[in-house]
């Protein structure tokens, strides 16, 4: 248990003040007088294109330049990951087809962005237009190809081996459905922008709005052919990322505009509008699960299966790649004998798909949950009953999947039973029955309950720089990037801690490639447990080495040096009145100390939590209402409450957006229907119940603080919950199944068919 006591968000006063600076108020001087760029972006959704004439556009007034896609000389984006089809790389900018409605075509770069903004409107493109390719089975059957020298719109396959035929033919009840998870947009407050400028050294400042600016660095450097070392990215303040920001770390504009930058000898500003954010940011989950349950009818899940088509875009992202989560938890928190997967990812010609916020553990959740209700229902039994007897045991753990996955620790049963008890179950049921037998009601009540697992943090781990500075604070820079987490509230403590220092006397430094050059960056949930661990160990590396300067002072041997964490002093076993403080010891040379964290294997923990909602739902209209959202989350120990509950509600929100409101919505020619806020269905306060968050604390075995994460554990396991709520409300009316987003026109419909 790490005591890390909360000191108010050390972020918050200058986010408060307007002190902040994000990208489009940056106030440096390497971008005095910048020149604006703004993107003719695509109006169709597949097609040729013809001709592009800028003649207009290039004598406009206060132009500097136009550029096409064959002028920027770059490389296209690769693939995101190796085992994606190599074929399908992205163009910086298109230069013969387009394959979304909003990909960049051109770009304008002027004095102003206003006059860049007018004379974008003078480009005229001819189209040829081409078949487009929305729908996910079609895309699979490659009559019409989206890119056509790949010969395939396959990105991604991959399968488990399936489960033998006599198993299912042994489960008293075998259930098949699919299930369709919506595409969503991010939306953060923030839409991209970006900057970038050359200086007489010859390197690149690219200030991006990421949650991976090392991994800025690097695409920008390797696309435009550079020296490693040549561009230095700094992600300044960034409103809201979700995922949709992480990937690369970059989008195909940051790199154009680093090479316009060189190209004119001058700093340049870009900045998405709202609806162009829309349009061109990733957007996320679009996918269609093709689930099959099996068990007996005492309530023993026996096997399950998904087949998954997601949806990758035009170009494979880390969106491509969110099938693979179902290896992680597609078997949720239930001790399944058999189980098989398979994941398939095609190319549409709608905007490419990221690892939006759970990035595939949301729809694992939302598919394994809905299948324990069909199955529960089916031998009429009540879905927490069938949760609860098929629950992996508390003293099962670490415990390996059917499909391969090793959950680290858990409590399941706690979980789940504190949720009931927490929300009543009983009495809400109670109330439901009364109310359904009095058949008076117009306004039905529906109770769903979930409880779910999901992988956070592993892979490569985190590395953690801490120097002390002359007047005897501390500097800890790190990898990862925080975009609202409050990593400098919870890093600090923990480094603190260490060395016997005021939280004001650490510093922690994020953000800068030039410092960190080396960082996964802000994804997966991972800051805490990888960042954070990273943070801690150096600090314990620090102690070490400054053991080390204060025996040399002390004339004593290395050994024989403690450090009273108390008063921050160093002194030899004792003799406590001969001491030596930091400030002491950063007067005889620099003291620095480089930590690399990586759990071994690079193994993820396995986060938990369980959830129960309550809707009321207007059988005249199709209304829903949330009643009661309660949660019970368990990311191990819990470094900082205030900002752990601030993470759930906002996953929390999110799954409320997710199940009842949100999608991103294509019509059969590729055109999006939902751009901008005016359509796309963001809930807003007024939509939003009040949240009851607890937790349960099951320390993981992975890392010295036993830390999971949790910044998306709100929304895996919200999201499935409300479903089910919803649908158990309808279930009188013999509405048996129903996709997300569950609308009121959607839920109207169903009542009256």
């Amino acid at each position: 248990m790490v005591d890390t006591p909360f000191e108010g968000r050390r972020e918050d006063e200058p986010l408060l003040r307007g002190q902040s600076t994000f990208i489009d108020g940056l106030d440096v001087p390497e971008l005095a007088g910048a020149a604006q760029a703004v993107f003719v972006r695509s109006a169709e959704a597949h097609a040729r294109l013809a001709s592009v004439d800028v003649t207009d556009a290039r004598q406009a007034d206060g132009v500097i330049a136009v550029y096409l896609g064959p002028e920027v000389d770059g490389w296209p984006f690769p693939p995101r990951l190796p085992s994606m089809n190599r074929d399908l790389w992205r163009p910086l900018m298109a230069y013969d087809t387009v394959r979304f409605v909003g990909e960049p075509i051109a770009m304008v770069i002027a004095e102003t962005r206003a006059a860049a903004t007018d004379a974008a409107e003078l480009v005229i493109v001819d189209y040829e237009p081409l078949p487009p390719v929305v729908d996910l089975d079609a895309s699979l059957a490659g009559e019409t190809l989206l890119h056509e020298h790949a010969g395939t719109n396959v990105a991604l396959a991959w399968e488990l081996d399936p489960v033998p035929d006599e198993v299912w033919d042994g489960c008293d009840v075998r259930i098949e459905f699919d299930l369709v998870h919506p595409r969503l947009g991010p939306h953060p407050i923030e839409p991209l922008a970006g900057a970038s400028a050359w200086g007489p050294d010859g390197r690149c400042t690219a200030w991006v709005c990421s949650q991976r600016p090392a991994g800025a660095k690097h695409v920008i450097e390797t696309l435009l052919g550079l020296e490693p070392g040549t561009v230095r990215a700094i992600s300044p303040d960034v409103g809201g990322g979700f995922g949709a920001k992480g990937g690369w770390g970059c989008y195909p504009e940051d790199v154009a505009v680093a090479w316009a930058a060189r190209e004119l000898g001058r700093p340049i500003r870009w900045a998405q509008t709202r609806s162009e954010a829309s349009l061109a940011m990733g957007h996320g989950r679009a996918s269609r699960h093709r689930i099959r349950i099996g068990g007996d009818r005492d309530g023993t899940i026996v096997a399950y299966a998904v087949d998954a088509l997601q949806d990758s875009g035009a170009y494979p992202a880390m969106g491509t790649n969110v099938t693979n989560n179902l290896r992680n938890s597609g078997t949720g928190v239930y001790d399944i004998a058999h189980a098989t997967l398979r994941g398939t990812s095609v190319v549409t010609s709608t905007t490419p798909t990221v690892a939006f916020r759970g990035a595939g553990r949301p729809e694992a959740a939302c598919s394994i949950e809905r299948a324990v209700d069909r199955f529960a229902a089916a031998i009429g039994r009540d879905p927490l009953e069938v949760r609860l007897a098929n629950l992996v045991p508390a003293d099962r753990f670490p415990y390996r999947t059917a499909v391969g996955a090793t959950y680290d620790s858990g409590n399941y049963p706690e979980a789940l039973a504190k949720a009931a008890e927490l929300a009543d179950y009983e009495g809400l049921r109670a109330e439901q029955a009364a109310r359904r037998a009095s058949g008076h009601d117009d306004t039905v009540l529906g109770i769903g309950v979930s409880c779910t697992t999901e992988i956070t943090g592993g892979g490569e781990g985190e590395r953690a720089t801490a120097l002390l500075l002359d007047d005897g604070t501390v500097d800890v820079v790190v990898g990862t990037s925080p975009h609202g987490q409050g990593h400098e509230t919870t890093f600090a403590p923990l480094v603190a801690a260490q060395l016997g220092l005021d939280v004001d006397q650490i510093v922690i430094s994020h953000d800068d490639s030039d410092r960190s050059p080396i960082g996964g960056g802000t994804i997966g949930s991972r800051s805490a447990q990888l960042g954070g661990s990273a943070a801690h160990g150096a600090a314990i590396d620090l102690v070490a080495a400054a053991r080390e300067r204060a025996a040399e002072l002390l004339e004593a041997d290395p050994d024989d040096v403690v450090l009273d964490t108390d008063r921050g002093l160093f002194h030899v076993v004792g003799t406590p009145a001969r001491s030596l403080g930091w400030a002491d010891l950063a007067g005889h040379g620099e003291l620095s100390v480089d930590h690399h964290f990586r759990p071994e294997g690079g193994a993820g923990s396995f986060s938990f939590g369980a959830c129960v909602a309550a809707v009321e739902v207007d059988t005249a209209t199709g209304e829903v209402q949330v009643r009661r959202l309660l949660s019970v989350d368990d990311a191990g120990v819990i470094l900082q409450p205030e900002l752990a509950h601030g993470q759930v509600h906002g996953g929390l929100a999110l799954a409320v957006g997710a199940a009842l409101y949100e999608e991103m919505h294509y019509d059969d020619d590729g055109i999006p229907m939902t751009v901008g806020l005016a359509d796309y269905a963001l809930p807003s306060a007024a939509e939003l119940p009040y949240f009851e968050t607890h937790d349960t604390v099951t320390p993981s075995p992975l890392n010295p603080l036993g830390v999971k994460g949790l910044g998306e554990s709100g929304t895996v396991v919200a999201t499935p919950a409300i479903h089910s709520a919803v649908l158990d409300a309808l279930a009188p009316f013999g509405v048996e199944h129903l996709d997300l987003p569950l609308t009121p026109e959607k839920i109207w419909r169903a009542l009256r068919t």
